[in-house]
C-alpha cells in the first residue's frame, strides 16, 4: 500500500475540483487530485459542453427551417448521427484542458480511482493512502431517477446518456420542465423530432413567471407540447414504445423518454461518517466558508448542497483556496449569483427574482424594464421579443431578468453591477457600442432615473431658470 502526506487532497476531477487543483498546485501547495471517473466531470462529458453543442445544431437548423426576409426558408436536411459527432469533436477539443496530463504537468498528483475516508485526515484510493493537510469533496451530483412505479423497466435516458444517442427519437418525452428537460426539449425539437414535456408543476417554475413565459409562448409556437401541473404515476413499453401514465389518466406514448428531474449529490460510499463529516440527500453540510463538520474538509459545487451550476462550482473553488491555500478569510455570499437557461429566447438571471427581492425588500424595491423591441440591433435581427427587468433598492441593482437574444450573455454587467454594488448611475453611464444588444441594460438603468428627470417640477422650475438667468 503506497501511502503519500500532502497539503491539499481534492476528490473530485469536475469544474470546483480543477479548479482548487490547479489554483493550488500553481501556488506552490502539494496537491492530489482524485478522479475516478472522466476527467472534467459532468460539465464537459454529459453536461454543459454537450448541451450546448447540441443548441447549435439545433439553432443552425431552425435558421434554414425559418429563414429571413428576402431569404427563402427551406427545410434543413438533419443527420443526427453526424450532429452527434459534433458533440464529441467539441468534447474532445476541450478535453486537453481539463486532463491528467495537464494536471501532472503542473505539478499534481492524480489518482484515478474512487476515493473513501478512512479517518479525519485519510482517504484510500486504490492501492493508496492519501493523508492530508485538508480534503476539498468535490465530486457533483448525478442524474436524479425518480422512483416512478415501471422506471426499473422501462429504457431511459439521462443526460449522462442522451449524447450517445445517435439515431433521432420519432417522439421525445421529457419528464422535467426544468432548465435541462427545456434545452432537451428544444434542441431535439429542431433537430426532427416530436417532443412533448411533461412537468409535474410549473414549467420553469423557479424563474420569474412574466419572463418564463416568453421562453414558453416560444416553445409553443414551435410545437413542443407542454403538460403541466400532471404527475407522472407509471411508467411501461419496451425499446422504441414508451408510454407514460398520467394522475389524471392520461397515456402519452413515445419513442424515447428522457428523465430530466433533478440531480442527486454524489456522496454513496465514500464513508464520511469516519470523517466526521455531516450530510443529507441535499449535500455536505456546509458553513458560510464552505467549511464541513470536520473543519478540515471542504465542499465544493453541487455537492456542497447548493445551486447546481458549474460556474458556482468556480466561485466555490476560489473561496476554498483564499482559505486553505493562502490562509485569508472568504466566505459564500449566494446573492451576487447568476445563471442562464439556453433555450431561444434564452433566459437569464442575476441575483434576486421580483418575487424573491419583495419578500426580502418589500416596499424598498423599484422594478425598472427595457424591451428589446426597443433595441436597434434586436430589430435589425428579427428579434425584438424579449425584456430586462431589474430590481432595484435605494438606488442598488439587487436583481436581474433578461429574456431575449443572447440574455446569457448580456447578464454578465449585471451580475457585476450586483457582486461589486454599483449604483444605477454607473450603468446609466456606461458608453456602450452602437447598435448592441447590450444598450438594453444601459436603457433599463436610464429608466430607473426617468421619472426623476422628466417627470419633476423641481427640476422643470431649475431648467427654466437656467435658461432664463445663466448666460
Amino acid at each position: 500500500m503506497q501511502r503519500i502526506e500532502t497539503d491539499i487532497c481534492v476528490i473530485g476531477a469536475g469544474s470546483g475540483g480543477l479548479s482548487v487543483a490547479a489554483g493550488a498546485v500553481q501556488m506552490g501547495a502539494r496537491v492530489v487530485l482524485i478522479e475516478a471517473d472522466e476527467m472534467g466531470g459532468d460539465c464537459l462529458n454529459t453536461g454543459c459542453v454537450p448541451s450546448k453543442a447540441l443548441i447549435a445544431a439545433a439553432k443552425a437548423a431552425e435558421a434554414q427551417r425559418r429563414g429571413f426576409r428576402g431569404i427563402a426558408a427551406v427545410a434543413p436536411e438533419v443527420d443526427f448521427g453526424a450532429v452527434k459527432d459534433h458533440v464529441a469533436a467539441v468534447i474532445d477539443e476541450i478535453a486537453p484542458v481539463d486532463s491528467q496530463e495537464r494536471f501532472e504537468g503542473l505539478g499534481a498528483t492524480v489518482i484515478r480511482a474512487f476515493a473513501r475516508f478512512t479517518g479525519p485526515r485519510e482517504i484510500q484510493a486504490g492501492d493508496t493512502v492519501v493523508r492530508a493537510r485538508r480534503f476539498v469533496i468535490a465530486t457533483g451530483s448525478r442524474a436524479l431517477v425518480p422512483p416512478i412505479q415501471g422506471v426499473e423497466t422501462v429504457p431511459y435516458l439521462t443526460n449522462e446518456t442522451i449524447f450517445a444517442l445517435r439515431e433521432r427519437p420519432e417522439h421525445l418525452i421529457v419528464i422535467g420542465g426544468g432548465p435541462i428537460g427545456m434545452e432537451m426539449a428544444q434542441a431535439h425539437r429542431r433537430l426532427g423530432c416530436e417532443v412533448t414535456v411533461i412537468e409535474g408543476a410549473k414549467v420553469l417554475g423557479r424563474e420569474d413567471p412574466e419572463l418564463a413565459a416568453v421562453v414558453i409562448e416560444a416553445l409553443q409556437a414551435e410545437e413542443i407540447t407542454l403538460v403541466e401541473g400532471q404527475p407522472v404515476v407509471r411508467l411501461s413499453g419496451d425499446k422504441g414504445a414508451v408510454e407514460v401514465t398520467l394522475g389524471d389518466g392520461r397515456h402519452i406514448k413515445g419513442s424515447h423518454l428522457l428523465l430530466a428531474v433533478g440531480r442527486k449529490v454524489a456522496v454513496d460510499g465514500m464513508n464520511l461518517e469516519a470523517a466526521g463529516v455531516a450530510y443529507s440527500p441535499k449535500g455536505i453540510t456546509v458553513d458560510a466558508r464552505l467549511r464541513s463538520t470536520n473543519r478540515r474538509v471542504y465542499a465544493v459545487g453541487d455537492v456542497a448542497g447548493g445551486l447546481q451550476f458549474t460556474q458556482v462550482a468556480a466561485w466555490h473553488a476560489g473561496i476554498v483556496i483564499r482559505q486553505a491555500v493562502l490562509g485569508l478569510p472568504a466566505k459564500a455570499d449566494p446573492r451576487a449569483l447568476s445563471r442562464a437557461t439556453y433555450t431561444d429566447p434564452e433566459l437569464a438571471q442575476a441575483g434576486l427574482t421580483e418575487a424573491e427581492a419583495r419578500k426580502l425588500h418589500g416596499d424598498a424595491v423599484t422594478v425598472v424594464r427595457a424591451e428589446f423591441a426597443h433595441n436597434d440591433r434586436a430589430l435589425a435581427e428579427g428579434k425584438g421579443h424579449g425584456l430586462v427587468k431589474v430590481m432595484v433598492v435605494r438606488g442598488r441593482p439587487v436583481g436581474a431578468s433578461i429574456v431575449g437574444p443572447q440574455a446569457g450573455e448580456l447578464i454578465g454587467v449585471w451580475a457585476l453591477a450586483i457582486s461589486s454594488k454599483l449604483k444605477m448611475s454607473a450603468i446609466a453611464a456606461m458608453v456602450a457600442p452602437y447598435p448592441t444588444l447590450g444598450e438594453v441594460s444601459k436603457r433599463a438603468a436610464g429608466a430607473y432615473f426617468s421619472p426623476k428627470l422628466f417627470d419633476s417640477p423641481t427640476l422643470k422650475r431649475l431648467v427654466r431658470f437656467v435658461q432664463r438667468w445663466v448666460p
